[in-house]
């Protein structure tokens, strides 16, 4: 399936490995133009020598260093790319922890990552999608959007707040043929799983092993997600063939989300 995105130019946050380096894939094998952004350098020319494997050849790879949510990162971004078609908004979720021994600092630090910086940087871009009347905004937020659980407080107001936020604005933008959607991951098979595996040994008292099999359980597909299924519907999001799609959470969770709505 041909997905008409030859040619564009995106730019995708946090997207030196999992979800945001799968978006990026994805993209780059249908032609795009990627700028990658992460805060570590090694991390990211690894990122670009696995673009490389993917791509065509001639659609461009551009690595930008550092924090998605810093506002001289934005800049960067943009020098990279001042007029990107596509903005997958994307950075690591906050560690868990119970809300009653949460501080201030770790909501101001969660709302820093996961809200402020994704609002800033779409509204960076926006207004020139809407002047050249085509633009794909894709945020990866979370399950605990919809789901929330006790230890995942901070992550869960500060993505909720973004979720609130652009469907507003999906409202003002659709007529400009730009859309702006949500991609809701639970439990795919990258670091950040395994991150909250070793947590869980920590806190539950279990093994590794046990804390991977307790992961598996919790998804009614009875597996883990692979990245490159997310990094799939991400690529169809940002193409022309879904442009009566705006304003949604599009939840992947292996059929695991137990509501209607």
């Amino acid at each position: 399936m041909d997905l008409e995105l030859a040619g564009r130019w995106a730019i995708i946050g946090a997207s030196s490995g999992g979800l945001g380096l799968a978006c990026a894939k994805a993209l780059h094998a249908e032609g795009v133009n990627v700028v990658i952004n992460g805060r570590t350098p090694e991390a990211l020319e690894r990122a670009a020598a696995e673009l490389r494997s993917v791509g065509d050849g001639v659609s461009g790879i551009v690595v930008v260093p550092g924090d998605i949510a810093a506002p001289g990162t934005h800049e960067r971004l943009l020098d990279a790319c001042p007029a990107p078609d596509i903005l997958v908004t994307n950075n690591g979720g906050p560690p868990p922890g119970p809300f009653q021994k949460s501080v201030r600092a770790d909501w101001e630090h969660g709302l820093d990552a996961n809200l402020l910086g994704h609002v800033e940087l779409i509204n960076l871009v926006v207004g020139g999608m809407c002047d050249r009347r085509f633009g794909r905004i894709v945020n990866i937020t979370s399950a605990m959007v919809t789901t929330p659980r006790p230890t995942m407080a901070v992550s869960s107001a500060a993505r909720a707040a973004l979720t609130a936020a652009v469907k507003g604005l999906s409202l003002d933008v659709a007529r400009f043929n730009v859309t702006v959607n949500n991609l809701l991951p639970e439990r795919f098979d990258t670091e950040r799983q395994r991150y909250m595996a070793e947590v869980a040994t920590v806190r539950d008292g279990i093994t590794y092993d046990e804390a991977r099999a307790r992961q598996v359980r919790s998804i009614v597909a009875g597996r883990l997600g692979d990245p490159r299924e997310f990094g799939a519907t991400c690529a169809f999001l940002c193409s022309p063939l879904a442009g009566y799609i705006s304003g949604q959470n599009i939840r992947l969770d292996g059929g695991s989300y137990p509501a209607l709505v």
